[in-house]
């Protein structure tokens, strides 16, 4: 049973930095791909960012790139998202979520963690 847990949600003021991470347990990951999303109160879930397990390649929403960073410990089995020059509108419950790599980054995934609430305040 695949779980994953997030953590390092919190409140921050604009212009801020903060880093999630996201501990992945239940199988091995090595074909697998790992993703960040977000979804902010009465919006849909977006897509934030992803890495392959194997390789590392990362994919970003262009409303991140250049101010999040998504990296992988594979001894750790830990994900992570630093998230710097934070603004008001990247407040959301931030998810990670995994499956099995096909070819798309930003859709399909089959396990969830809970979440982790981020706010940015102006």
């Amino acid at each position: 049973q695949v779980q994953l847990v997030e953590s390092g949600g919190g409140l921050v003021q604009a212009g801020g930095s903060l880093r999630l991470s996201c501990a992945a347990s239940g199988r091995t990951f090595d074909d697998y791909i790992m993703g960040w999303f977000r979804q902010a109160p009465g919006k849909e879930r977006e897509f934030v960012a992803a890495i392959r397990w194997s390789g590392g390649s990362t994919y970003y929403a262009d409303s991140v790139k250049g101010r999040f960073t998504i990296s992988r410990d594979n001894a750790k089995n830990t994900v992570y998202l630093q998230m710097n020059s934070l603004k008001p509108e990247d407040t959301a419950v931030y998810y990670c979520a995994t499956k099995y790599y096909s070819g798309r980054y930003s859709t399909g995934y089959d396990y969830w963690g809970q979440g982790t609430q981020v706010t940015v305040s102006s």
